[in-house]
This record gives C-alpha cells, structure tokens and sequence, in this order.
C-alpha cells in the first residue's frame, strides 16, 4: 500500500514538472505570436539577446529596394513592406529603436555588411555563396524566379533557355543571378546593376531572356504587349532574415522569431497591408 502510493506520488511530481515546462515553452510561444495589434513586448533587460543582436544598441536593418515584393517606399518616404515590418517588429521584441540602411540590390546588401553601413539583420535571398559570412532563418517568402521573353521567341520551356547562343538579362548578384552562375551551361548572362536595369537592358539591346522575380514581371506583362513569361519557375527563391555569424545565439533567436512570425499570421498580414496578397507565405520550418 505505502509502495503503491509513493509511486502515485512520484508520478504527480513528474506530471507536475512536465506541465511547468510546457507552460513555461507556451509563455516563450505567446511572447512571438502575440497579434500585431499588441502592445509590443520588450525582452527582459538583463537578457544578453538584445546586445548580442544589436551591438550598438539600435537595430540596423538593411533594406532591399530591388525586390519591390518584400520592400517599397512609403508614402512618407519610410521603408514599407514586409521586411520593413518584421524589421519593427523585431526592435519592439527588444525593446531597441530601429534605423534602417536601404539599398537598390541585394549584392550591396552583402557588400555593406562590416563596412561604414553594416547591419545587424537583412532581408535577404538564401544562397550558399552568401552563406560563408551570413546566417539566415528558416524563409518567411517564397518567390519564384522567371522568365521573360518575347512573344516572337520560340522558347517555351525553362529547359530550352540554357543553350549555346541565348543571352539572358540579370541584375549583378542577384538571388537569380547567383543561382544561374551555378547552374548555366551554355547560355550567357548579361548584366545590368539592378533588376529594374536589367528590364532596361533587355527592352533595349534585345538579348534573348529576362530572368527576375515573377510578380514584378506579371505586372509589366500586364501593361506591355509583346512579352510573355516562360511557364512554370526555374528556381524558387527563399526569402530570410540575415544576420551576420559569429553572434552567438541570434541565430537561434531569429529562427524561433521569423517562425512565430509566420505562424501568427503577422507575415501574410504585413504583405497584404503592402498589396503583395498573392506571395506566398514560406511554409514552417521543419
């Protein structure tokens, strides 16, 4: 009898331990997926994160303007978007002021970090080149890479553009330019500085292909006869938070963020607010 009840009593105390540490991962939960709406919680002041993230104690993110999908220019002239918003977001969570580095590409998003207009987070393509001094979150978008080309051109396969002969129009170290230089056999890149030069570029000298992100493509086809999109995709695109290494634990920290984010539905919200309704929210992380 005595056994018996002092195994009840051991099981009690470890159900009882069980259920405080699902409550205290449901108070971290709640802390991430807390509606936008929300008074926007600070992180406990003596937590390290904050200074880990941020070590000037003022979030600096980086803004790319090339991907009109995920960044624009307010009305007010401010950052606007997605990226911008989970950028704020981010700064509410701890407790810092945020001042955003905006820039025209990606490649000078790169470029920037460590120099004069470093960062602490971006909003930037994953790719493995990148990779060697960035570490990025699980995606929060994911975008498809196109391509363009003439209503006259016998393409009409994404297989058929890699050929000996056929010049695609890119902007310079872009997420699709990237992905091309490890994947192209035989067809040429041409380059241009940006995505929107790139259009430029190809509207004027009259290479063979455009390759850029879909939705920017979809709604120039819309106003300009003569142009269609090859079906389908040749790359998908996975849009993340980028931090730079060696910051011990934020990349941890900007995983479970960027998960809530989306699991809380703040990520589709923040695309619709900007008329981006049709990108397709990146689906959790495994």
């Amino acid at each position: 009898m005595k056994t018996a009840l002092r195994d009840r009593r051991g099981r009690r105390r470890t159900i009882l331990a069980a259920l405080g540490h699902i409550a205290l991962r449901l108070t971290a939960l709640a802390f991430f997926l807390s509606p936008l709406k929300d008074t926007a919680m600070a992180l406990d002041p003596t937590s390290a994160l904050p200074a880990a993230i941020a070590p000037t104690g003022t979030l600096r993110a980086a803004i790319n303007y090339g991907n009109p999908v995920l960044a624009q220019r307010g009305s007010d002239g401010q950052p606007a978007g997605v990226s911008a918003e989970l950028a704020r977001e981010l700064g509410r969570r701890l407790g810092l002021p945020v001042a955003f580095e905006t820039f025209d590409t990606a490649g000078a998003v790169v470029a920037a970090l460590g120099g004069a207009r470093s960062w602490d987070v971006a909003f930037l393509a994953i790719d493995p080149e990148r990779g060697q001094s960035i570490a990025f979150s699980p995606p929060y978008v994911i975008i498809e890479g196109a391509y363009l080309v003439r209503d006259e051109s016998p393409l009409t396969d994404n297989a058929e553009v890699d050929r000996p002969g056929i010049r695609i129009a890119v902007g310079r170290n872009t997420a699709y330019d990237l992905y091309l230089g490890r994947h192209l056999m035989a067809a040429e890149r041409v380059y241009a500085p940006t995505s929107a030069a790139a259009l430029t570029l190809f509207l004027r000298d009259r290479p063979e292909v455009l390759a850029s992100v879909r939705q920017p493509l979809e709604t120039y086809v819309r106003d300009h006869a003569g142009l269609r999109i090859l079906p389908g995709r040749f790359m998908v695109i996975e849009q993340a938070v980028a931090s730079p290494k060696a910051r011990p634990g934020v990349a941890a920290a900007l995983r479970d963020f960027i998960e809530a984010q989306k699991a809380s539905g703040f990520v589709a919200r923040a695309l619709a607010a900007s008329g981006q309704a049709d990108a397709v929210v990146a689906p959790p992380a495994p």
